[in-house]
């Protein structure tokens, strides 16, 4: 990366069945060996099963999964002296986006099922009520950054 400039940020395009860019971030981040129209169908089909099951919609219950999985503070590593801590920080906008997204697609992987579709459905339904993998995640960070509430001072 270049020390002269920093990097521009490319512009989401937003997808073209429910016109939303967050769905086009999930879909590129669910690619698999440049497949986008597999990624899109996986995504589409969760939000369907998501709308069968929960009687809502999808795209309103897809966003609230994503909403609650969003961390607020994370710990990073900062150097003083000869020791390192873990100091808290606030985390920026777009990486909670990312880091939900990286969180929800990884843990509906490993979840038991037959279909990615069906996994991913059954990780927006337990993340819209505050359970699953995902929301475990989000609250071992934020434990982790109160834990170490002591080292905030080290942040500049």
């Amino acid at each position: 990366m270049s020390r002269r400039t920093r990097a521009n940020k490319r512009e989401v395009v937003p997808d073209h069945k429910y016109s939303d860019r967050l769905v086009t971030q999930f879909v590129s981040c669910l690619l698999k060996s440049g497949k986008r129209s597999v990624a899109e169908n996986i995504l589409y089909d969760a939000i369907a099963v998501v709308e069968k099951k929960s009687g809502e919609s999808g795209l309103e219950m897809f966003r609230k999964a994503v909403n609650n999985v969003k961390p607020v503070l994370e710990v990073r590593s900062r150097r003083v002296g000869g020791a390192t801590y873990q100091v808290p920080v606030e985390v920026r906008p777009d990486r909670r986006t990312a880091l939900a997204i990286r969180w929800l697609i990884g843990y509906a992987t490993s979840r038991p099922g037959r279909t990615m579709a069906d996994k991913l459905s059954a990780e927006f339904l337990a993340a819209t009520s505050n359970e699953g993998g995902a929301i475990k995640k989000k609250e071992d960070t934020h434990k982790m950054a109160e834990a170490n509430k002591a080292f905030a001072h080290f942040k500049w």
